[in-house]
């Protein structure tokens, strides 16, 4: 399964990183990545396969929500079905 990863936050050293070693942790594979800086703000969306990972969606979920206020991140995930069905037009 693919899923969509969406962080944000004000701009500090070390989102990337975080973010990525959470995600790698998970055995989580990071498919295409982009990311930007408007002002002091920092935005990443990253698509990522979820084939490996052993975790439960919800508590990965829960898991990426958790570590990323503990670094003041907001990061979400989404399957990527249910992202694309969302912005269909």
């Amino acid at each position: 399964m693919k899923a969509i990863v969406s962080v944000f936050a004000k701009d500090t050293k070390g989102i990337t990183a975080h973010v990525t070693a959470l995600l790698a942790q998970q055995n989580i594979n990071i498919l295409d990545i982009s990311q930007t800086l408007m002002q002091e703000y920092f935005a990443m969306i990253m698509l990522v396969d979820l084939t490996d990972c052993k975790m439960p969606f919800h508590e990965l979920s829960d898991l990426l929500q958790k570590k990323g206020a503990e670094k003041a991140l907001d990061i979400h995930i989404q399957r990527q079905d249910i992202f694309e069905a969302m912005h269909r037009i």
